[in-house]
């Protein structure tokens, strides 16, 4: 069982060996069992708590949900956290939420570890919390837990990272530099756990070099997701260690970061190297097809909006939600019901089979 606990997530063999792909140890399609159902009207209000609007994502996801759930006969209520992603703003949503009598609150945390105060008077006014993308920590009021294998996604970014290399020059060793997210958001870690689990092999082997010695995820995070940090750190890498060295490949965690390394390296007149992202953002999809960043991954929040509305749809009948993951998520306080889909890796070579469903995306790949 994997610990999800701030920033001290610890990950075990025994835990990648949970989140492998053959998804050892889960429990696939069963029902939850943390919480009992009881259901409400089908007009109650259901609030939607999200971060800032930092990737395309998150903008897309407001409006699935803001549609989505008044197709389905509900009120809904969806907010973002201001822009400056802290998390009081992101609190005082969620407690208004609660005093408005939502039944359902879905929270894409800003900060996982500063919501527990919030989460249990929801639960104490008789409301369900469904975390969504984004795993709550140290509550045990948190009722399920919806969102793509992210570890998985780490581990795909991870193997692209080496298999692009390798296609670009045969023969080792590769010198790469490794980014993560913002430390107060949960995934980022699980993400470079994840992305660590292929890498760490090799660069134990010799086979890949941190030629920056900078290796620790203390040192690898970006506050806020926010790019021009992605910028900054790249910028003072390349001058501090790729005078006359070859960068081969950059581990980055998602396609806001990868395309301000790209801007990076580029202006600094240095060949663009192996860029892995994540959230198949319009533009990164452009630079992929282009032949500048390598590879993203393909998390259809269409997908991921419509699986938590059907949760939601569960709770209304007084049904129990469908997940396939009860051993896995242990947030520190409780291990919460989950129901986690399959990311997929996306590079110029597969982008138009990836994208052939999406309509904003497959006239890109043509």
């Amino acid at each position: 069982m994997r610990k999800f606990i701030g920033k001290t997530v610890a990950v075990g063999a025994i835990a990648m060996l949970a989140l492998t792909a053959c998804g050892s140890g889960r429990d696939e399609g069963t029902s939850g069992s943390g919480s009992e159902a009881k259901g409400f009207p089908a007009s109650s209000l259901i609030g939607v708590a999200l971060p800032a609007k930092t990737s395309e994502n998150w903008v897309l996801a407001g409006d699935l949900f803001t549609n989505g759930l008044k197709e389905a006969g509900f009120q809904a209520d969806v907010q973002y956290a201001g822009a400056s992603t802290t998390v009081a703003d992101q609190q005082a949503q969620i407690t208004a939420m609660v005093t408005k009598g939502a039944k359902v609150i879905v929270i894409g945390a800003t900060d996982a570890a500063q919501l527990s105060t919030q989460v249990a008077a929801a639960h104490q006014a008789g409301a369900k919390v469904i975390a969504y993308d984004r795993l709550i920590v140290n509550s045990p009021d948190v009722d399920y837990y919806v969102a793509f294998d992210n570890f998985k996604v780490g581990q795909l970014q991870g193997q692209a990272l080496l298999d692009g290399m390798k296609a670009k020059k045969p023969n080792g060793p590769y010198n790469i530099e490794l980014f993560s997210g913002s430390p107060d958001d949960n995934n980022s870690k699980v993400f470079f756990d994840g992305a660590m689990s292929v890498l760490q092999p090799e660069i134990d082997k010799g086979t890949v070099v941190v030629a920056s010695g900078q290796k620790d995820i203390k040192q690898t995070a970006i506050q806020g997701w926010k790019a021009e940090g992605a910028q900054a750190r790249m910028d003072q890498l390349l001058t501090s260690t790729y005078g006359s060295k070859e960068l081969d490949g950059v581990l980055s965690p998602n396609d806001t970061l990868a395309r301000a390394i790209i801007t990076s390296v580029k202006g600094a007149g240095k060949p663009v190297p192996v860029v892995s992202g994540q959230d198949s953002e319009v533009e990164s999809v452009k630079s992929i097809v282009a032949g500048e960043q390598y590879m993203t991954i393909n998390k259809d929040t269409r997908t991921l909006v419509k699986q938590t509305i059907e949760m939601v749809k569960a709770l209304q009948a007084g049904n129990t939600p469908q997940v396939n993951d009860t051993k896995t998520y242990n947030n520190g306080s409780k291990v919460v019901d989950t129901f986690l889909l399959p990311p997929v890796a996306v590079t110029k070579a597969n982008a138009a089979e990836a994208y052939a469903n999406d309509p904003k995306l497959a006239p890109l790949t043509k």
